[in-house]
């Protein structure tokens, strides 16, 4: 049977493995190339070295400006996303009434799309604004905490599900057993349920983090950036720079590549840290 798996092993990676190169890895590479060109086409890129790469940092302050306010706005969103997601897990996994109804109506929100989410709360706190004679463009405040609202209320009841997993996994002799020796309820939070639960602290919060950070859609539809680019994050000012600045082409690819080693990076120290956790836990 080990023998036949083996000899027919690459017969069922290929179609995979084809996918992945050709929707990915060659575009990412050619990606790479053209970030160290000047385009319209890519049949007529002309190599310019790192000149792209010094163009974003000295052309305008958009991108610092975009990369701070995405820095912000994920450091908010991941802490609050999933600290919210957690407490509706303990609430709906400590036996209250109408469990999997609260379950569904919270993951409803993830089953819409970000265009559509951002126009409909677009309506909503522009609504809300209106008495004071505001909207979320006519400030940053408003546009920042705007899009925290949006994410929390889209992404909140998806990391709730993947908690309740966690917390119904945890054998609850090992609860019984230290109320038993008279450990507070604070106390088995920190000492058993917390470390029980790190799998699904690392998923969420790699989810979560990388959702944020890569965030577009939403922040399209909210506030396309307004006032003045203040509230554009880096894939928006990407896309700016690449469809919305003629003979920039370059420069946003080059953006484009920053971009992508920054969420990898990271994706990868935040995994690191918690899978740690999890072993000591």
């Amino acid at each position: 049977m080990q023998k036949s798996l083996k000899k027919y092993f690459p017969l069922f990676v290929l179609p995979t493995l084809a996918a992945f190169i050709i929707a990915f890895l060659l575009p990412f590479l050619m990606g790479c190339y053209l970030s160290f060109t000047r385009f319209t086409t890519v049949s007529d890129a002309r190599w310019v070295g790192l000149l792209n790469y010094r163009e974003i940092f000295i052309s305008s302050q958009d991108f610092l400006n975009a990369l701070w306010f995405t820095v912000r706005f994920t450091a908010v969103s991941v802490i609050s996303i999933n600290l919210f997601a957690f407490l509706l897990a303990l609430l709906l996994t400590g036996g209250v009434p109408g469990t999997n109804l609260f379950r569904t109506v919270f993951f409803m929100p993830n089953l819409i799309g970000g265009i559509v989410l951002g126009y409909i709360w677009q309506l909503i706190l522009n609504g809300a604004l209106y008495p004071f004679g505001a909207t979320l463009t006519s400030n940053a405040r408003y546009g920042f905490w705007g899009l925290v609202i949006l994410m929390n209320w889209q992404l909140t009841g998806y990391m709730m599900i993947i908690y309740i997993a966690g917390l119904q996994n945890i054998p609850e002799e090992l609860r019984e057993a230290a109320a038993i020796d008279g450990a507070t309820g604070l106390q088995r939070l920190t000492k058993i349920t917390l470390p029980m639960v790190m799998p699904s602290i690392t998923i969420c919060t790699f989810l979560t983090l990388t959702n944020s950070f890569k965030l577009f859609d939403q922040n399209l539809a909210l506030t396309s950036g307004a006032p003045s680019r203040q509230t554009a994050m880096l894939a928006l000012d990407i896309y700016n720079t690449f469809y919305g600045k003629p003979g920039f082409e370059g420069v946003g690819q080059a953006k484009a590549v920053l971009f992508f080693l920054m969420v990898g990076l990271i994706a990868f120290v935040q995994l690191a840290i918690t899978r740690k956790r999890e072993v000591e836990g």
